[in-house]
């Protein structure tokens, strides 16, 4: 099932709890949350706080992915926070085994995220250990950038290890999911949508995250 996680990274900050409210009205069923801190990314964004008053915000899993250096330091406050699911990025952490391995320890779901220049084959791996394994269709660290087409064939690569492997892990894309992107993305086999500007950029998140959502479940169904 294709599944729409609004990414608050393009919400209104000063009305986050409410934007995040209509969002979910609109068919998102995840609320994805980006931890940038100006060293692996260049930009700063938001911390454990943050997370713990979405916490109470919301009913929804929360999904922190953290596009940040040293992530085993901070995994034990996101836990405290409420976050659901984390993920890290590949090229951040010096032992993936040992940090999703943290993560699960602190009852959380680990996923592992990829920058667009690496390729998937490096975390087979790692597969078994994963709750999802996120796609960045464009180069991390700020929003409404345009989706890298050649994505497409990493999450292709994606759908044949998990059934290679016989694994169930889902596949998360974030970066450039919009109405002129989201068929191609979901046909590729796609199931987490991560989606920021399309769902808050006008201002009308509950139109907008369920027009983007009834678009992939169209492009899903062909």
């Amino acid at each position: 099932m294709v599944e729409l996680l609004p990414s608050i990274l393009s919400a209104d900050f000063a009305h986050l709890a409410d934007d995040v409210a209509a969002a979910e009205r609109g068919g998102g069923t995840t609320i994805h949350v980006d931890i940038m801190d100006g060293h692996f990314v260049p930009n700063i964004t938001i911390g454990p706080p943050v997370v713990k008053c979405l916490r109470r915000a919301t009913k929804l899993p929360l999904d922190c992915h953290l596009m940040i250096e040293n992530p085993d330091e901070f995994i034990p406050a996101f836990a405290d926070a409420g976050a659901d699911w984390v993920s890290v990025h590949y090229e951040a952490c010096r032992h993936l085994h040992r940090t999703l391995q943290l993560i699960a320890h602190h009852g959380m779901k680990p996923g592992v995220v990829l920058n667009p220049a690496t390729r998937v084959n490096f975390i087979k791996d790692i597969l078994p250990m994963v709750h999802h394994v996120l796609i960045m269709s464009v180069n991390p660290g700020f929003g409404g950038q345009e989706f890298i087409p050649f994505s497409l064939d990493k999450i292709r690569r994606l759908v044949e290890l998990r059934q290679e492997l016989g694994l169930a892990f889902r596949i998360e894309v974030d970066g450039g999911v919009a109405h002129d992107t989201v068929a191609q993305i979901v046909q590729a086999g796609a199931e987490l949508l991560v989606a920021g500007n399309a769902v808050f950029g006008a201002g009308e998140p509950e139109r907008d995250a369920r027009a983007l959502l009834a678009a992939a479940r169209a492009a899903a169904s062909e």
